[in-house]
């Protein structure tokens, strides 16, 4: 996952005046924007922030969690095999039903000569 060296430099100007090692004067001046567009994005920052931290449970995941994912990927990878077969054998199908009438339409023509 690469990151957006703007959002980076947003991320670490917000982190220092939430910290007190600078204004938010200075950083909207080293961002290159108004103050109240440093407020606006240091307001979008912190609501990211406290949204990415409320949505994942803390710690590792337990081990059964693990094998339950373990054993849908599985389960998603056999099935999607499965679909992908049937789609086959579908096409198949279609070409032999086209052989199929091909062949007819050769024998009625062979009859009616």
């Amino acid at each position: 996952m690469s990151t957006d060296p703007k959002a980076l430099q947003r991320t670490e100007m917000i982190v220092k005046v939430r910290a007190g090692l600078m204004t938010a004067t200075a950083a909207a001046e080293a961002l290159g924007v108004s103050r109240k567009t440093y407020y606006k994005w240091e307001k979008r920052g912190l609501q990211a922030m406290l949204a990415a931290g409320a949505a994942e449970k803390p710690g590792r995941r337990s081990k059964e969690e693990a094998a339950e994912v373990k054993a849908l990927k599985r389960k998603v990878k056999t099935l999607t095999a499965k679909v992908e077969h049937m789609a086959e054998t579908g096409n198949l199908r279609v070409m032999l039903r086209a052989l199929e009438r091909q062949d007819a339409k050769k024998k009625q023509t062979e009859l009616e000569e």
